[in-house]
């Protein structure tokens, strides 16, 4: 149960992280306005606290392991989002990510 609430985490973190980045880059980027961006710096702001609810309590372990969720992340991000087609080795580097990310945060520890 604890694995599920932790990557169920891992995913809010990536929502809003990812999401918000996406957000201000409409806003900024594509000239869509400065509401887009204030809603992606909410995101980003919320995301922030995200990490604060997961089970293990240090703080770079729980970071390094999203690290892996925000990489596969954003690439499907721009798959759903903006039509990016990844290439094998966006999605072969993707799954080594998600592997070390899985090695960071649920490798059995002794004590």
């Amino acid at each position: 149960m604890l694995i599920l609430r932790s990557a169920a985490l891992f995913v809010l973190a990536a929502i809003l992280e990812i999401g918000g980045a996406w957000l201000v880059w409409q806003g900024v980027r594509e000239h869509r306005g400065w509401m887009w961006a204030a809603g992606g710096v909410l995101a980003l702001g919320a995301y922030g606290f995200v990490a604060t609810f997961q089970p293990d309590g240090q703080f770079g372990r729980v970071l390094a392991a999203y690290g892996g969720i925000f990489v596969a992340g954003s690439i499907l991000w721009g798959v759903v989002a903006d039509g990016y087609r990844p290439d094998r080795w966006d999605i072969t580097g993707a799954l080594v990510c998600l592997a070390g990310m899985a090695v960071i945060m649920w490798a059995p520890r002794g004590g």
